[in-house]
């Protein structure tokens, strides 16, 4: 093999990238880094798999299909995967790049196995840098919505208070509110449960000692998620 190997992993990677970041900006459960491990680690199954062919195949003596490794795979370890996917009780799903980790490491031990050291090496370092690395750059130099994060937010309002008021209130504080759930309670008060989008750099301690200076508000739950 050449070095065409390399530039091709290097293609899927930054295609899990753009992905990634298309789910990430729309606040979908599959993020930047599960794209890219899961992308890299296909490249390089099916990569192996063409491969193989080419170097242990005998002409007259041996029928081999260079898809067929790809397939199995795919249909084999997603089990596993879906084994340390969790989703807790703020409707968080977590877990998913642990998945595609379990994932990829079946490709890089078949690619081990078949005797491909250097794509296996590779594509190994390009997982890493993307778990890491690649992250920590698109926060620097990527879209603004990719450097803030969401937090599930529970706060009870007086009896009879305007809640766009309260709403109008967390938006001066550099919040955006993305989801609302409001809910009556026995004693005329009213309880709301949002998903709000807020700076990284804020810590969960700062967003609720804010939230507790809201007009009106009787208390505040924040939960990271």
């Amino acid at each position: 093999m050449t070095y065409d190997f390399l530039f091709k992993l290097g293609v899927s990677l930054f295609l899990g990238l753009f992905i990634g970041m298309d789910r990430q900006l729309k606040n979908k459960p599959l993020g930047v880094k599960t794209s890219m491990v899961i992308s890299v680690a296909s490249c390089l199954i099916t990569i192996v798999s063409i491969e193989s062919v080419n170097r242990y195949s005998l002409p007259g003596h041996t029928n081999m299909d260079p898809m067929r490794l790809a397939a199995q795979v795919v249909s084999g370890v997603g089990f596993l995967g879906a084994g340390v996917i969790l989703r807790r009780s703020n409707d968080v799903i977590s877990g998913l790049t642990t998945a595609s980790m379990v994932w990829a490491a079946s490709g890089l031990g078949i690619a081990t196995g078949a005797g491909f050291y250097m794509e296996a090496i590779t594509a190994t370092i390009l997982i890493i840098l993307a778990i890491n690395l690649f992250p920590l750059v698109l926060k620097l130099v990527g879209p603004h919505t990719l450097r803030r994060r969401d937090l599930s937010i529970k706060m009870v309002v007086k009896e009879n208070q305007e809640l766009n008021d309260v709403f109008k209130q967390i938006k001066h504080l550099g919040m955006r509110v993305n989801r609302v759930k409001v809910k009556d309670l026995d004693n005329g008060q009213q309880r709301l449960e949002m998903l709000i989008s807020a700076s990284e750099k804020l810590y969960t301690t700062d967003i609720y000692t804010s939230l507790k200076s809201v007009s009106n508000v009787v208390s505040v739950e924040v939960e990271s998620r």
